[in-house]
């Protein structure tokens, strides 16, 4: 946890809401002013904190404007708002909100890392794609603004303008691809108009295949959108040219997309930890079926996210078992450590039963401040945490807030979510899977989809209430995602309250282990070159097989790659085996080699080929049965015998001659003509 700030100034907003600083000083301690309009006639008192240079936090947001302004004259000075009005002041229960405002303060002052940029860069090439009139307005409207073309896919009567200010042609687009900056089109039925066009415009004779380029893309044309989820593709404006309100919209926005654009780098990917692919065996595959934008692709054994499509979901990091695919905004261990500020504070300052509601800025902020506003606001013992998406959550942070000592935890969304929520879906199932079997209680995990406010606060009051632990964990994440998920998962298990070893999980889950059939196995060790998180291992010194479960990611290219198919996943978190060594699965003798003594392979292959050999294969029958003993060498003792022998691999038994249909058909002729078939 971060040093606290010397100085925090909290306000009561002219007496709109009580304080309770004793609270307030027991969960984050330092120097506290209080005042009752700090933004007015109290201002003073913000000044005089700045004068003492040291970090100044301030609870409110509202105003942050002004005081950012007044402390222009003092840039060195450390400055950290937080909102304690409409999330706990202006409340029903706001005089039970005392640890609640601690909490947040303490978690506004978490430290996050910057965030990284993607640069598109449009040069205001645009095309305007559509049918008729509609397109041809919003060209004219738009020609000072941009470099404008239209195309019109099975233009009716469109009559012919009195001056060409811009090309109009007549095309279909049949495939599409890029982002604001880099459009790639595909048109068939592409043809340019003929300068002679009187009544209507009259197109010459059209081609497919053409190709075109454009910054820009406003689609008028009414059909289905060219890309999926495309309202979340920069720089692609669709509208239905039927709604006038809409199409004014598109031509607004078009006409300002133009210059540099920065984006947020919304996944930080790392492509040797991908468990997507092995020697053309496909394994994981969990990112790409969720991706809305189809900004991933896959890339060889890896994948390949595309940062300039990426709309930011974060679904793709929710669901990766490895840690390849991980948020930024915030990165995962910065998260965490929100909610460990979080939480201890809340405990410390006196609160109960904790129930932590994960929401975005757009709508979770809107939602709750109206709920605030107008309606009974959030109860004492919510503590709301806004994250970019609440898509990017996983089950290391639901997990998070249980072994840090909450009793519950809820994503609030819209009621048509802007992104899928499958893969959130199947965190939260799998979350309260577990947290249920470790004796937390039942329904504690859920999603809230409401655009209500005052059904947002129903459903808070009737969540149900969990089993605190009573002995949080403390321990501060760091590093990479799928490390902090295994340390979470593990002081979740110590801070149960009814601790199981091993939880059941559904096919699919990020967790598990395998079952061998250690008969059939032939120790080939195919699954262990395939394993992209070492899950499964030789011993170099042993014919063995070796798994080490918190390492295996479910992802199923061991049991596809194995010759012999005697390998099955079991979905399951079997903390007995994630604290335990490496276990052998499978463990032989080696076969010595009968000229030099080396260890190769193992006894049971050995013998399996012999055996296989001495029945079928003519360079080891009958006189020959002696040359088994090669199948017994080393690689180089084996080449040595066979050069020592002098043996002839070509020397097999003569083969039948090849027969041809004359010559099946004159052998069956022969046999009639002979009585007694000879």
């Amino acid at each position: 946890m971060s040093v606290v700030p010397s100085h925090l100034l909290i306000c009561s907003c002219e007496q709109t809401m009580p304080l309770d600083a004793a609270a307030i000083g027991r969960g984050c301690g330092g120097r506290i002013t209080q005042a009752n309009q700090l933004c007015g006639l109290e201002l003073d008192r913000f000044r005089q904190a700045l004068a003492e240079g040291a970090p100044v936090t301030v609870a409110c947001t509202q105003e942050a404007p002004l005081f950012r302004e007044v402390a222009e004259n003092s840039p060195q000075a450390e400055l950290t708002f937080v909102n304690i009005r409409e999330t706990g002041g202006w409340s029903t229960d706001a005089a039970a909100a005392g640890p609640k405002a601690a909490a947040l303060i303490a978690a506004a002052q978490e430290d996050m890392p910057p965030i990284s940029l993607v640069t598109l860069e449009s040069g205001g090439v645009a095309l305007i794609y559509g049918r008729d009139e509609v397109a041809i307005e919003a060209a004219q409207r738009l020609a000072d603004r941009l470099d404008i073309t239209v195309l019109l896919t099975r233009p009716g009567d469109v009559a012919p303008r009195r001056t060409n200010e811009f090309p109009v042609l007549k095309g279909t687009i049949r495939n599409i691809r890029g982002h604001l900056g880099a459009f790639e089109l595909g048109i068939d039925d592409y043809a340019l108009p003929q300068p002679s066009s009187r009544s209507k415009l009259v197109f010459g004779a059209s081609r497919d295949g053409a190709t075109s380029t454009c910054d820009l893309l406003l689609d008028l044309s009414g059909g289905a959108p060219l890309f999926p989820a495309h309202e979340l593709r920069p720089g692609y404006l669709r509208a239905d040219p039927r709604d006038r309100a809409a199409v004014e919209r598109a031509i607004a926005e078009a006409g300002g997309m133009v210059g540099t654009f920065d984006k947020p780098r919304f996944i930080q990917f790392e492509a040797s930890l991908c468990a997507h692919s092995r020697s053309g065996i496909t394994g994981c595959t969990r990112c790409l079926d969720l991706c809305p934008t189809g900004a991933i692709t896959p890339d060889g054994n890896a994948v390949a996210i595309d940062a300039n499509v990426c709309a930011g979901c974060g679904s793709c990091a929710s669901v990766c078992p490895t840690g390849a695919a991980s948020y930024s905004l915030p990165a995962a261990d910065a998260l965490m450590r929100r909610l460990r500020a979080l939480l201890q504070t809340f405990r410390r300052a006196g609160g109960s039963d904790a129930l932590v509601l994960f929401h975005d800025g757009e709508h979770g902020e809107a939602i709750i401040d109206a709920l605030a506003r107008f309606g009974a606001g959030l109860p004492a013992n919510v503590l709301p945490v806004r994250v970019n998406e609440v898509t990017q959550l996983g089950p290391e942070n639901i997990a998070a807030v249980f072994a840090y000592g909450g009793s519950g935890v809820a994503m609030l969304t819209r009621a048509q979510p802007r992104h899928d929520i499958a893969g959130l879906r199947r965190a939260v199932e799998m979350s309260d899977t577990i947290v249920s079997a470790l004796g937390f209680g039942a329904g504690l995990v859920r999603i809230i989809e409401t655009d209500d406010p005052d059904q947002l606060r129903s459903l808070l009051d009737a969540s149900p209430a969990g089993i605190a632990t009573q002995k949080p964990a403390g321990f501060v994440p760091r590093g990479a995602k799928r490390g902090v998920l295994e340390t979470t998962f593990r002081e979740l298990h110590l801070a149960a309250p009814a601790p199981v070893d091993v939880v059941p999980l559904q096919p699919g889950a990020p967790f598990g282990g395998v079952q061998l059939d250690i008969a059939g196995c032939t120790l080939c060790h195919a699954c262990v070159t395939a394993c992209p998180t070492h899950a499964l291992s030789d011993n170099p010194d042993r014919a063995m097989l070796r798994f080490t479960e918190s390492l295996c990611v479910q992802c199923g290219l061991c049991e596809s790659t194995c010759p012999e198919k005697v390998i099955t996943l079991e979905p399951r978190l079997d903390f007995g085996a994630w604290n335990a060594p490496l276990t052998v699965l499978k463990e032989e003798e080696p076969f010595n080699c009968i000229a030099c003594g080396k260890p190769f392979g193992t006894k049971s292959s050995i013998d399996r080929v012999l055996a296989k050999l001495g029945e079928k294969h003519w360079m080891f029958q009958g006189a020959n049965a002696k040359r088994l003993d090669v199948i017994k060498m080393c690689a180089d003792c084996r080449v040595e015998a066979v050069v020592n022998e002098s043996f002839d691999p070509h020397a097999a038994p003569q083969r039948p001659p090849v027969m041809t249909t004359e010559d099946y058909l004159r052998a069956r002729d022969a046999k009639k003509g002979d009585p007694l078939g000879s």
